[in-house]
């Protein structure tokens, strides 16, 4: 009896219990995006035109604010020491994937894959240095948001919400668009002159772009952190 007892109070509190937890998720969502930035940003594609000078941005545009946001949303509940902590475990994931990418480059391919591993080369040579960069901007970027939001919070208490998301994530991304881009696409083989227009018309409007989506995205940061508080009440 006592057995069955402790099996069926087991059972009870497995079946009440959430199948996922809430912050689990998120923090699911952010390591994702920073993944899918590493393994696929690699790729730019055009904007538009203006006065003859070609504005591009990189795919990893529409995944990084929501990196921001994700960080934003732990900061407000659960405080800029538990956002620190969560930001360093994406640093090193993503200092797992570049270890892991010159392992699996450097590795000889069997007769089979034989013909396709100058392609595999070409991409994930090109992930490794993209992760490098964003490791470099990725440090500085999101240590930054963290501490800018919780400054703004330090000074506004838990009022505007909007502005403290906003202000911390134009800041933060700005660092991070220039380190990254600089890092990632210079190329030593080019001139200055060249480089700098290719640079400057991927900075800007990545900048403004990851602008304009955090603005977007702010009401996914009220019902975010309403979400979470939902779970912790």
């Amino acid at each position: 009896m006592y057995s069955n007892s402790l099996v069926d109070r087991h059972a009870l509190v497995s079946y009440d219990a959430p199948i996922m937890k809430r912050f689990d998720f998120l923090v699911a969502l952010y390591i994702t995006c920073i993944m899918l930035s590493e393994l696929m940003g690699a790729k730019t594609f055009p904007l538009f035109t203006i006065f003859g000078f070609k504005l591009s941005a990189s795919v990893a545009l529409l995944v990084l604010p929501l990196v921001y946001s994700a960080n934003d949303v732990i900061v407000e509940v659960y405080g800029k020491e538990r956002a620190r902590s969560i930001v360093r475990a994406g640093l090193l994931m993503v200092a797992f994937l570049i270890l892991f990418s010159f392992l699996a480059v450097y590795l000889p391919p069997t007769p089979r894959f034989a013909l396709k591993e100058k392609a595999y080369e070409t991409i994930f040579g090109l992930t490794i240095r993209i992760a490098a960069s964003s490791l470099t901007a990725f440090a500085v970027a999101e240590f930054l948001d963290v501490f800018i939001f919780a400054k703004l919070r330090d000074a506004l208490g838990k009022k505007g919400l909007w502005i403290r998301t906003n202000l911390s994530n134009f800041v933060s991304e700005f660092f991070d668009t220039v380190l990254f881009i600089t890092l990632a696409f210079y190329a030593l083989d080019k001139p200055f002159a060249m480089n700098f227009a290719f640079l400057a018309g991927l900075i800007l409007p990545y900048w403004l772009l990851k602008c304009f989506m955090s603005i977007l995205e702010t009401p996914l940061v009220y019902l975010g952190v309403r979400w979470l508080r939902k779970e912790e009440k």
